[in-house]
Order: structure tokens, then sequence, then C-alpha cells
């Protein structure tokens, strides 16, 4: 079948809106998605610029929501009609898998970053014919249809704008559920939040829901402290003017925080934030943008940990539908974070993407 698609033919390249044609001949736990809406992300634009290597023409988009077209004949899950939200994929057969984290699936590189389908094939092809890379984080969402597998879709509620949803399948869920499943941020904990766009203002949500007191964001943009204050922060810091450790130390507590949360992935910046943590706190880094992480010593000294979290931690069949109760109780607003974008201005919205004019922005696809 013909689709419409925002496709990659160069690194570092803007997205070129295409014709492809997708084979939609579907295996046993295959299903075809008609994408409604789909969210940009960081990741999707470090991808295109070859963060890591993915075989081009490429489709990219993992922040996807739609309406299933068809399922494979071993489908139980969801049948033709469901709403649903496209996580990442996973085997679900794996140790890690099997205990309740898909998001450190011991394939996830393999099923999430390997371009085409583990048995060879390759369904994507451009207008020319020319086999594309396609299946990023088991989706690639920024085309109008989508092949997907049972395990990375998650039905969802049909009284809910569908459109608005696909960022519960990476970013949302990434920060919330770091502070909520990962953590374990609870009533009274203090906690650090660095970098408040889409993922860190989740984070902030999810801290002022667990019950923190004290609740700081910083960033370099005064625009996205003060949502950051409307969505729960307690304390706000232009991290660009002053060091978060003094800051934290001198105005807040001279003990720390007991969790610090990056989003930036910036050495010197998570080795400010890691000072700010108390003795046996807890650093959580969501995304990885420098090629070593570098620390110094003092920091770090004093029973501090620090991890890399996948997603949140996230089981999304449980954690994706309960992100959205919250939301219909008015508890987990993250629709202030979003603009919508038509497709035809998809450039558009990865500019204002990388300038931080807009903090989620959700692409509607053409049908």
């Amino acid at each position: 079948m013909e689709a419409k698609a925002a496709v990659i033919n160069e690194p570092r390249a803007k997205f070129d809106l295409e014709n492809i044609k997708l084979d939609t001949e579907l295996g046993p736990n295959d299903i075809l998605v008609k994408i409604v809406a789909t969210g940009l992300c960081h990741t999707d634009l470090i991808m295109r610029d070859e963060f890591f290597p993915f075989p081009k023409p490429a489709v990219f988009g993992h922040e996807g929501s739609g309406v299933v077209v068809k399922t494979g004949n071993a489908v139980t899950k969801v049948a033709e009609g469901d709403h649903v939200v496209m996580a990442p994929a996973s085997c679900g057969e794996c140790e890690n898998c099997v205990k309740g984290h898909p998001s450190y699936c011991l394939n996830f590189m393999e099923l999430n970053f390997g371009g085409h389908p583990t048995d060879g094939t390759c369904p994507y092809h451009n207008h020319e014919g020319k086999e594309m890379g396609a299946g990023f984080f088991g989706q690639s969402s920024f085309a109008n249809f989508s092949l997907v597998k049972e395990n990375n879709v998650v039905k969802v509620d049909k009284d809910i704008p569908l459109e608005l949803l696909g960022p519960l399948g990476c970013g949302i869920q990434t920060g919330s559920g770091t502070v909520l499943n990962f953590l374990k941020a609870g009533p009274g904990d203090s906690i650090l939040v660095v970098g408040v766009g889409a993922v860190g203002l989740s984070a902030i949500m999810a801290a002022k829901l667990a019950g923190c007191t004290t609740i700081i964001a910083a960033d370099i943009h005064d625009n996205r402290l003060e949502l950051a204050k409307e969505l729960g922060a307690t304390h706000t810091v232009n991290s660009k003017n002053q060091s978060l450790t003094e800051f934290v130390r001198s105005e807040i507590n001279p003990d720390g925080v007991m969790y610090g949360f990056d989003t930036t992935g910036r050495n010197n910046v998570i080795s400010d934030a890691m000072g700010a943590v108390r003795t046996m706190g807890h650093m959580a880094i969501v995304i990885v943008a420098a090629d070593k992480l570098e620390l110094d010593a003092n920091v770090i000294q004093g029973g501090k940990s620090i991890s890399f979290v996948n997603e949140g931690d996230s089981t999304p069949d449980d954690y994706i539908p309960r992100l959205i109760r919250l939301y219909k109780a008015g508890l987990f607003p993250f629709d202030k974070l979003v603009k919508y974008y038509e497709f035809d201005e998809f450039n558009q919205a990865v500019e204002d993407s990388e300038k931080g004019t807009t903090i989620k922005a959700i692409i509607k696809m053409p049908h």
C-alpha cells in the first residue's frame, strides 16, 4: 500500500515528505495501525544526526497513536478499530521482560534500532523502490501507517483525544516513570529536575503526585521555569546564571536533595547537579548525549548512586492507562506541554523544538 512519510535521506538533513510503499502482508503477531498523530522527540533528532548508525533512507518516529486497521491471526490484545498508543518494542520472553522490565529487554537494541525486522525482510520501500530503514522503536510513526508487533501496542480508551496520547509512549512515561517507578519518590522527599522540557516537566508533575515537598526545576529558559511552577515546582533556578549546587545548598537545604533527575546529558551539568544531591542520594539520567560520562570525584562521594533509566522503567500496558486515568482526573495535565502541527509543517515543528519554543510538538498525520 502507499503511505505518506517524513523521510531522512541524508544525515543531518531536513525531513522530506514523500510517498512510500508499505508491505501490509501481516505475520501472525503483526498489526497495521493508521497513525493519527505522532510526537516529536529528542531521540528522533539525534538519530537523524547519526547518534547510532541507522540505514538510510529512514523513517523515524516513536511516539505514535492511532487506530488498528488489521491484525495478524495470532493477535489477541487488540482488534480492528481499537485505539492504541505505541511503546518501544520488547521481546516479551527474555529474563528482564518476564520480570516486568520491558524497557531493559535484552534484545532492546536490535528490536528498536536495528532498522529492519529481525527476520531479515524489509516491508518499507521508498518511491524509487529502495529499501528503507524502519521499525524505529518498533513503529516508525513518522508515517500515516505503521507496522508494529503486538508487544508494543497499548489499547487505550476512546473517550480521550487520540492525537494527544502518542507522547505517553516515550517522553511522558520516561519523565514520570523515572520518578514514580524507578526512584520511587514519596511524600516529603526532595528532588532536583534539570532541564524542564517535556521529559523534565513530566518528572515535575510526577513528583507532585508522589507528594514530594521540595521540587526544584532548573533550566536556562525562564518561560519553561514559569510552566514548571504551574505544574508543581516549589523552587526554580536558571542554571545559566547560578550553580545548582550553590543554589540548593545555600537557598534550600545545606544537606542537599534526596533525588536528582537530569535530562541534559551534559557532563558539567550532571556534575553540578550531583553536587546538590545529599549523602546516599540518587541521581537518575534519562538522556545520553556525550561520548563519555565524566564527573568530578568529589560530587559522587558519600554513598551517592547514579543510574541511567530507560523509558521510566515502565510496563506500558499498565503504566500508560494509569497516566490516562490521572489525566482524566486532572492530576497529570500533560496537555499543557503540547503544540500541534499539520504534516506539511513537519520541519517547522523540528525547528521550533530545537529552538525550545515548543516543548512537545505533535504532528497530525494526513489521511
